[in-house]
């Protein structure tokens, strides 16, 4: 297996912004390893027996990457910011609609002993930090956007300097003011 340079993704990224549909071809294979391992660090986060799937989530971004955003893509990291947002979405809304479901909709009957089993606390946790952060960037998008590569999309602090073109340090402080900020708000 060879390994695909930054550059390359990014040459490619840059061909589908101007309409190339045969860089969108070349590029699936060599994102789906990165793509993969964003989602499993989603995933495991989530509560165990979570009905969505890794696979499923990846298959989802990559939908509405191709269907529904014009993007004019800078380069790789700016592609993976993009793509942890997307999935930090996609699990927020599928955790609403569980919570919804949960307060009379769709329910299924289950046993004392079973619902002493089940847990609906990260996904609660998952909105009140989507919520969290969308206060966040009210006040500051930036260190919002922080947090989303940081956190969510597991970029290090050079690549979310390099994406939000702002030094090292800038990104150091706005995540720790980010990381305070947002525990303070979840303790409410």
């Amino acid at each position: 297996m060879t390994t695909t340079s930054p550059h390359e993704i990014t040459q490619l990224l840059l061909a589908w912004s101007n309409g190339d549909q045969a860089a969108l071809d070349k590029l699936a294979p060599l994102v789906y390893e990165e793509l993969h391992r964003l989602a499993k660090s989603y995933m495991e986060r989530e509560s165990p027996g979570h009905t969505l799937q890794t696979t499923a989530l990846i298959h989802e971004v990559w939908l509405r990457l191709v269907d529904g955003i014009n993007v004019q893509w800078k380069n790789r990291t700016h592609f993976y910011g993009i793509c942890a947002r997307l999935m930090r979405q996609i699990l927020v809304e599928f955790a609403r609609s569980h919570q919804s479901l949960k307060k009379g909709g769709d329910l299924n009957r289950i046993t004392l002993d079973e619902a002493a089993v089940i847990s609906y606390e990260r996904e609660a946790d998952l909105v009140a930090l989507d919520d969290a952060l969308m206060s966040l960037a009210r006040l500051d998008p930036r260190k919002s956007q922080v947090v989303e590569l940081r956190f969510f999309g597991g970029l290090s602090v050079e690549e979310t300097a390099e994406v939000l073109k702002v030094s090292p340090d800038t990104v150091l402080r706005d995540w720790r003011f980010a990381k305070r900020w947002l525990l303070r708000e979840l303790k409410r």
